[in-house]
């Protein structure tokens, strides 16, 4: 019961944000909700299931591509064009996922970057299915239930995705299935005479989160109306995996640390040193993985201890 009350509270709080932002404002909001997403997805499966993995965000790009494909290509209802594209990015993790439990850390790392960057590649060759380089663009998210779902209750949208991802990856990681992600991480030869069936459990992990993330990005199609290459390229990937680590791997708090701190980072900095927040963003980067491997998360862990030191 307490559970859900915060989680009431959380919805509660952050939709009135939503609701007392300009445009400029809104447009940030919604989009740090959604790298808040994508870490908290990225820090089970990197963090918690230890699989070094460069696809999530591409399954973020499927999810967005799939819906507007689905939608105005296809002509299917919202509904059915939802449950096709989820369809999709469980049968595209299960594809990666089910050779890649063979490959551990440098080579799951390269197999699922190869399989970021031939997204891309499809992306662009394309045609007219995928838009090619220019994209997908010029379209709005259909009435649901007879109502357009318009300016800040867009964002409640958001804000209910966000609260969604957090329960359903709080409720795998304190059970067993977390437990076994943890100790598969840890000593996989280990977690095996336990008991614990490590193909599964990586399987498993990497198709749930794939499949959050390809949520997440069905959900963005909509925030900027348009989808195209840039937005899904690597870039944006290893700045998924430097939120995770900046923040606190493993940990759903430090994952959002991570993400607004380093979505947010950039847009301080811009305006009042120009192109030299790229150099400013690099360094601190690194003086974090230096001087705190634990990620920012680990400060407060310090500040609790001290604390309660007599």
């Amino acid at each position: 019961m307490r559970q859900w009350m915060v989680l009431a509270i959380a919805a509660l709080v952050l939709s009135a944000i939503g609701f007392s932002l300009g445009a400029y404002q809104t447009d940030v909001y919604r989009k740090l909700l959604l790298w808040i997403t994508l870490a908290l997805g990225y820090n089970f499966l990197f963090g918690i299931a230890g699989q070094v993995a460069f696809s999530h965000f591409t399954f973020y790009g499927i999810g967005a591509y799939a819906i507007v494909i689905f939608l105005f290509q296809f002509g299917l209802a919202l509904p059915l064009a939802v449950l096709a594209g989820i369809a999709l990015c469980v049968l595209l993790a299960l594809v990666v996922a089910i050779p890649a439990t063979r490959l551990e850390g440098f080579y799951l790392a390269l197999a699922t970057l190869a399989f970021a960057q031939l997204f891309i590649v499809v992306l662009n060759e394309g045609g007219a299915v995928t838009g090619a380089a220019g994209g997908l663009a010029n379209y709005s998210l259909p009435e649901v239930f007879g109502m357009r779902v318009t300016g800040p209750w867009y964002t409640v949208v958001i804000v209910l995705l966000l609260l969604l991802t957090w329960t359903v990856l709080w409720r795998l990681d304190h059970s067993y299935f977390g437990r076994a992600c943890r100790a598969v991480r840890d000593d996989p030869e280990a977690a095996h005479a336990m008991g614990v069936n490590v193909a599964r459990t990586k399987i498993v992990a990497y198709t749930v989160t794939s499949a959050l993330a390809g949520m997440a990005g069905m959900v963005y199609a909509f925030v900027d109306n348009t989808v195209n290459p840039p937005i899904f390229g690597l870039e944006n990937v290893f700045l998924l995996l430097f939120m995770v680590i900046v923040g606190g791997s493993g940990r759903p708090a430090g994952a959002v640390v991570g993400a607004v701190l380093l979505y947010l980072m950039p847009l301080v900095l811009s305006p009042l040193i120009g192109h030299h927040h790229a150099l400013v963003f690099g360094v601190f980067m690194v003086a974090v993985v230096l001087f705190q491997p634990k990620g920012l998360i680990g400060l407060w862990d310090l500040w609790r201890k001290r604390r309660v030191r007599p």
